[in-house]
């Protein structure tokens, strides 16, 4: 087995020795305390609901899912778009970069509304609000990292007499690649959330109607059922998301 598959599996059983104590702690604590089900329902009753209602929680997950992977991939774009404008185009830092700073002041349940208004109760809300949520941490870290290459190899770029544009490709954006994978990594724990609070404003369908719909019936199994698929969906977006990053960047060493 080499290095990077038995550092794989020791985080594997890490995860699963820690979920397995948790999920044992929530289990006594509620049947100790005899807790009533639509208060805090028992890992192994959302286990049940998981089981029974497989088809209908996996129909809403793919239609999550689906908005959340559109989502990234357009909020991610725009984010490394607006980056490499801002660091080429100092006007652009002037008067863009403050607007950006402040929308981001804005909380989304506010923006959250209009935007159901304005695209309607389809998916297109909810890919504009996941899309909102992805785009300022990429272009924050992303510019982030253009902005702090190396002084001495831009000397070096100046020495050979390296146009801004090859500056810009071969140098700055090489070196920001790391910042950029930091970057799409947050934005892939928080992508679920704009498609979440885009089906809590309007929707008829999806991870986020269903928890809204189950709370107000007091069916706190299904909240935490589709609370348990939502976050398998964060894990395994980031993993892949991980997976991209250390391949774009494959001379960065990372340790535990």
């Amino acid at each position: 087995m080499n290095r990077a598959s038995s550092d794989l599996s020791r985080r594997l059983l890490r995860g699963v020795l820690t979920a397995l104590v948790l999920l044992g702690a929530w289990e006594g604590a509620v049947r100790g305390l005899q807790l009533p089900r639509y208060m805090l329902p028992a890992p192994s009753r959302v286990a049940t609901v998981l089981v029974e209602r497989s088809d209908f929680l996996l129909e809403q997950a793919w239609i999550t899912a689906f908005e959340t992977l559109i989502g990234l991939v357009i909020g991610a774009g725009a984010g490394i778009a607006l980056a490499l404008l801002l660091a080429v185009l100092p006007l652009a830092r002037r008067y863009v970069l403050p607007v950006v700073v402040i929308s981001q002041a804005l909380p989304v349940f506010a923006i959250a509304p209009l935007l159901v208004l304005w695209f309607g109760f389809g998916l297109a809300s909810k890919i504009v609000m996941a899309s909102l949520i992805i785009f300022f941490p990429v272009t924050s870290a992303f510019y982030d990292g253009l902005r702090r290459t190396d002084p001495d190899l831009l000397d070096y770029a100046r020495l050979v007499r390296a146009t801004p544009v090859q500056t810009l490709m071969l140098i700055r954006l090489p070196a920001a690649l790391p910042a950029l994978g930091s970057g799409l990594r947050v934005a892939a724990v928080f992508a679920p959330i704009g498609a979440i609070v885009g089906e809590w404003v309007g929707s008829s369908q999806g991870l986020g109607f269903v928890m809204l719909q189950a709370n107000a019936r007091a069916q706190a199994d299904v909240v935490f059922a589709a609370l348990v698929l939502l976050a398998a969906m964060a894990l395994l977006l980031r993993a892949i998301v991980d997976k991209a990053t250390r391949a774009m960047t494959p001379w960065q060493s990372e340790t535990d």
